[in-house]
């Protein structure tokens, strides 16, 4: 099948679709048996990462299993620290710990030449989904933005009110600007290698933007994302991009009107209607379910599933997730909504 004629790659070119597309954001996970068994095969989760047999064995399970109209290759937004030369590690229980980078002295260790060879692991998998996916199925890259990914490169981890990153933007702004540009840098040539590789769509996952003031927002999340989407689109003009900027809330308008992305993926918070009536007629909408309901499932699942479908199909739309699938996620939950998805009319 053509790319173009892809029900994804559609959509994300503004075509109103009588059965959206869908596809979930972290779908290959810990929710699936089959992932937890080939986890298994792997010393780490960034072994998991860069070995290619493993990495494409967990991209495909899901669609196997459920069929979806895209595949995101498996991967992780923080190998692009890991690729210029910071120590990143995942540990069982804690998640990613990184030697934290505070200082422009700091970030000497930093070398954007390396990236390229050192993700040839992921461009490998890539090219191997290409040939391995179903002619029908999008295959989807991604990284995470500049922003976000400070976040883990100065706190060191997770799960921080990224105090200590917002801290070093708001007094040393011209220093903290050169790790936004080297992330800026790293990140455009990491997704222009991908589509080159065979990546149909990217998705800039900018994870951490909701902590943002509402000018900080427009310095670190668009204005970076901004200049990924014309370097990517410099290079590749046809390859539909979408913007995540999660807990931008009524940023998100000027999100879409500044970066010039194809698509923006939306929170569970963000209103169905505001986002028809705001957001729609400016890109295409993707989202919204809340991914806690995922792991409830029953009649409010459902109903959530159907008010969505309903709210959001008058517009060019593609039905995810407002955040990825948790790993207390039952399958068969997973199976339901792709179900009614499909079936709903």
């Amino acid at each position: 099948m053509e790319t173009n004629q892809k029900t994804l790659i559609r959509a994300l070119k503004g075509e109103t679709l009588s059965v959206p597309p869908i596809w979930l954001m972290r779908q290959a996970g810990r929710y699936l048996p089959e992932y937890r068994e080939t986890r298994k095969k792997a010393e780490n989760f960034l072994d998991l990462c860069y070995t290619p047999d493993l990495a494409v064995e967990v991209t495909l399970q899901p669609i196997r299993r459920y069929d979806f109209d895209a595949s995101i290759m498996f991967s992780d937004i923080l190998v692009i620290p890991d690729a210029l030369g910071q120590n990143v590690s995942f540990r069982e229980g804690e998640g990613p710990v990184l030697d934290p980078i505070q200082s422009v002295e700091a970030m000497g260790v930093l070398d954007s030449a390396k990236v390229l060879d050192h993700l040839s692991p992921v461009f490998e998998t890539i090219r191997r989904l290409r040939s391995e996916l179903p002619q029908d199925k999008t295959l989807i890259g991604f990284a995470g933005s500049p922003w976000t990914v400070a976040i883990y490169m100065v706190e060191g981890r997770g799960g921080t009110d990224g105090g200590t990153a917002r801290g070093w933007a708001y007094r040393e702004p011209e220093t903290f600007t050169r790790l936004i540009n080297i992330l800026v840098e790293a990140t455009t040539l990491y997704l222009i290698e991908q589509i080159k590789n065979g990546a149909e769509v990217i998705q800039l996952f900018d994870s951490w933007s909701g902590v943002l003031s509402e000018n900080q927002f427009r310095k670190w999340s668009i204005e970076p994302t901004r200049r990924i989407v014309d370097g990517i689109h410099a290079v590749y003009p046809d390859v539909p991009v979408i913007g995540f900027p999660r807990g931008g809330g009524l940023m998100a308008a000027e999100f879409i009107r500044s970066t010039g992305v194809n698509g923006i993926s939306l929170d569970a918070n963000v209103p169905l209607e505001w986002a028809r009536d705001t957001l729609q007629p400016l890109t295409t909408v993707q989202g919204n379910l809340d991914n806690q309901l995922l792991v409830a499932g029953g009649d409010e699942l459902d109903r959530s599933i159907r008010q969505i479908v309903e709210t959001l199909s008058g517009g060019p739309f593609v039905f995810n997730l407002g955040h990825g699938i948790v790993p207390a996620t039952p399958p068969e939950n997973v199976a339901r909504v792709v179900e009614l998805v499909r079936n709903h009319s």
